[in-house]
């Protein structure tokens, strides 16, 4: 009988794993699996029992937030292992799992997690850190995870209006110089004030879809890049958050490319988060996208078809 490790974050989303652990567990037996079932206790602890326990196995299952998620992948490339990985999301933006198309239930992401299609997507690099779909810094990177979900799918992007007028009275700037390098290998180089800036490989941040562009794909290698300019006015907010959510590359608010490799020197430390988690305090950055590093359960969508089409000729 295979093997399969099960780490799950009990406490995510207001700890609903608690009504589906059971069919979970049920649906990985009926796949074949002998299941050890891990509820992380604190945080980085789904990182430490990846790398301690992970070589004993054939698969390992994640259930929690990105965070969740994040720690699992880190201790995997940490202690080299390269099992698939199946992800059943429980959080409250689950950005990711979105970008893949996972089921939002958390049984039918179950079965997907155990039996689906796998997938190799990329991952980055963050100096010795690893994260899956965002590195951020600045306001709306906090703003992101601060707004409550609801408002977020009651007023799209207005909710980050909201939140964000809270914050302008505090609000800190950050002067950096960035290099980078795009995907036809050109070296480019900036020198601002950044109010914000987002690293991703997701089609959704903080649970607001298109923020990173449309035609987002998650494993050509390359990272789409928002980088918003200083602004200071409750007016220029408004036109902030609007350029954002069209993509509109207005050169006085927002600047975004795609890029392999960029590098972030500042004068102090500026906190950055990874996958919504505190990334530490750096005055220099290097990020590089590891191509196709991660292979992560998704729908096989040509199984799917198959389904459809022997229900309609049954």
């Amino acid at each position: 009988m295979k093997k399969l490790l099960f780490v799950y974050n009990q406490h995510s989303g207001r700890g609903k794993i608690k009504y589906h652990l059971m069919d979970i567990i049920d649906t990985f037996v009926k796949e074949g699996y002998e299941v050890t079932a891990y509820p992380t206790q604190y945080s980085g602890d789904a990182k430490r029992i990846v790398m301690e326990k992970s070589s004993d196995y054939d698969m390992v299952i994640c259930s929690g937030g990105d965070g969740t998620l994040d720690e699992v992948v880190t201790g995997m490339k940490e202690c080299g292992n390269r099992l698939p990985v199946g992800y059943i999301p429980s959080g409250s933006t689950n950005d990711f799992a979105n970008s893949l198309g996972i089921p939002k239930s958390m049984t039918s992401a179950a079965k997907v997690a155990i039996a689906g299609k796998p997938y190799a997507t990329d991952i980055g690099r963050f100096n010795e850190d690893i994260f899956v779909y965002v590195a951020a810094f600045g306001m709306f990177a906090e703003v992101s995870y601060d707004t409550d979900q609801h408002m977020k799918n009651l007023l799209g992007h207005m909710a980050y209006i909201i939140e964000g007028a809270k914050r302008l009275p505090s609000v800190s700037f950050y002067h950096f110089v960035i290099d980078y390098i795009d995907e036809e290998d050109k070296h480019h180089r900036l020198e601002n004030d950044y109010l914000l800036g987002m690293i991703t490989n997701s089609k959704s941040v903080g649970g607001f879809k298109n923020i990173t562009g449309k035609n987002v794909t998650l494993d050509d290698g390359i990272f789409e890049v928002t980088l918003v300019r200083r602004t200071l006015t409750p007016l220029e907010l408004v036109e902030l958050a609007e350029a954002i959510d069209k993509r509109e590359m207005d050169m006085n608010l927002v600047t975004t490319f795609r890029a392999k490799q960029i590098t972030f020197a500042s004068d102090g430390q500026v906190a950055w988060t990874l996958d919504g988690e505190f990334g530490g305090e750096h005055s220099r950055v290097e990020i590089v996208n590891e191509q196709k590093e991660l292979t992560i359960m998704v729908p096989d969508k040509k199984e799917k078809t198959r389904k459809l089409v022997e229900k309609i000729t049954d």
